[in-house]
């Protein structure tokens, strides 16, 4: 049999990949054509990401891989959750994206929560509170100069696929995200868009993994070389999404981490748990491919030791993850750990200094030391979030797998594995990617067609590592 070509767009909160995946005999077989920086940079007084710059990497990245791969047939998109643009009545961007990371939703929370009860809000959208969750950071776009000319509100995927094929719609996973999508129907949830006087016809019209959205423009076609009949594809466009159908478990009595710049940690399950002690206990109910449930909890994540790479090399002192890690390892366990969720660290800064202060280490703690006290404070946060998980939704835990960059990180594995007394399994790395692009493959029949056989594919085809509690 001939192989088969589908393309993953895979964009985090620090880096971007166009990768193309080969399917051929049963097995997907990624390469990685371009890959390219993303970051969110200050700008007329907030933190705003360059849209129109990633489009011209996604555009180079389709270019790379027309070259490489001519007969792709299908694109997919995903990328960090919550944020958008606006367009006005021309399909025209207002202005680039300002990041979840901006603090402007500071202002407004109480005057949301002075609207709709923070209670009755859950039982509507099961979305854990965070500071920059989508609805919050409509409430301050609302006292923008921008909202006057605004027609569409389009998240940050389906602004790229509106780029490619002129095709402007709303992806079910990411909505979900939103705090504006109802948990139980899967549809908007009209009574919260009125009492925060937002127009439900803002927003495009919903559309769900799987889907065809269209054939790429001419325009694309010309500048890419990729053939005019190559479409995109609807994808879980929330990364997380696209990661959990290529984690390779079996059965139901599975937690997963989605680790990266963030860690989403959780339970898949076949309906939302909207109860008041979720709710308190900051759970999330997001949507998943094929109507699941994501039952998760947003920990902090790498993000952590990233930012503290940078503040290093700011320093003067280039530090190699690889030796920093073993460094780590030799540190031995960490009696000071800090809570990898408190707000002081989601901005960019000196991460080392915040992390010594909250955690009382010594006046000068060295990099490896840090180091340690991070990743020890990550497994702790893991243990905690996946045994509540189980307790909240009545589920028996028996795996534990990490999926993504962090799945790289041997130690933190080890850790988790330790933390959580539960067997860990690591990989794949790009599970994002591969999510992505088995869920287009599927829609066209070149891949099994529930996430049950995906999932042992990927168990069987791809390198995992186990790691056993000690």
């Amino acid at each position: 049999m001939t192989a088969r070509i589908f393309a993953a767009v895979d964009i985090g909160a620090s880096s971007g990949r166009v990768i193309a995946g080969v399917i051929d005999a049963g097995t997907t077989t990624l390469h990685v054509v371009h890959r390219f920086a993303n970051g969110a940079s200050a700008v007329d007084g907030h933190l705003r990401w360059s849209l129109t710059d990633l489009y011209g990497e996604v555009l180079a990245g389709l270019r790379a891989l027309a070259a490489s791969f001519p007969s792709v047939e299908s694109i997919g998109i995903d990328t960090w959750a919550v944020d958008y643009g606006l367009l006005d009545a021309n399909g025209n961007l207002l202005s680039e994206p300002i990041s979840y990371r901006d603090n402007r939703t500071d202002a407004v929370i109480d005057d949301v929560h002075a609207r709709v009860d923070p209670q009755a809000m859950y039982t509507v959208n099961g979305l854990q509170f965070l500071p920059f969750n989508t609805v919050y950071q409509l409430a301050a776009e609302q006292r923008s100069p921008d909202w006057g000319r605004t027609a569409h509100i389009v998240l940050i995927p389906d602004l790229l696929a509106y780029w490619l094929t002129g095709e402007l719609r709303t992806e079910s996973t990411n909505a979900s995200t939103t705090g504006l999508l109802d948990v139980h129907t899967g549809r908007w949830a009209t009574e919260l868009f009125e009492n925060l006087g937002i127009s439900e016809k803002l927003f495009p019209t919903l559309d769900q993994p799987g889907s065809q959205r269209g054939t790429i423009r001419p325009e694309v076609v010309r500048f890419t070389g990729l053939s005019p009949s190559t479409v995109v594809t609807t994808v879980g466009s929330h990364d997380t999404a696209s990661a959990v159908v290529a984690v390779p478990a079996s059965g139901t009595r599975f937690a997963y981490i989605s680790s990266g710049t963030w860690s989403l940690a959780g339970l898949e399950l076949a309906r939302p748990v909207v109860t008041e002690d979720a709710r308190r206990a900051n759970f999330t109910n997001e949507r998943g491919v094929d109507g699941r449930t994501r039952f998760l909890r947003n920990v902090g994540g790498l993000w952590l030791l990233q930012e503290s790479l940078r503040s290093w090399a700011r320093e003067g002192r280039q530090l190699e993850l690889h030796q920093l890690l073993e460094e780590a390892r030799g540190v031995g366990p960490s009696t000071k750990r800090i809570d990898v969720d408190d707000v002081k660290f989601i901005a960019p800064g000196d991460m080392p200094a915040r992390i010594s202060d909250a955690a009382g280490l010594s006046t000068s703690p060295t990099p490896a030391e840090v180091t340690r006290c991070i990743l020890d404070s990550l497994a702790s946060a893991y243990r905690h979030t996946v045994h509540t998980a189980g307790e909240l939704a009545g589920a028996k835990v028996e795996t534990l797998a990490i999926v993504g960059g962090g799945s790289q990180n041997s130690l933190l594995c080890q850790l988790t594995a330790d933390e959580s007394g539960l067997p860990v399994t690591a990989g794949p790395v790009e599970a994002t990617a591969l999510g992505n692009i088995l869920v287009q493959a599927r829609s066209r029949g070149a891949a099994p067609s529930s996430l049950e056989e995906i999932r042992q594919t990927i168990a069987h085809t791809h390198r995992i590592r186990h790691y056993e509690p000690q």
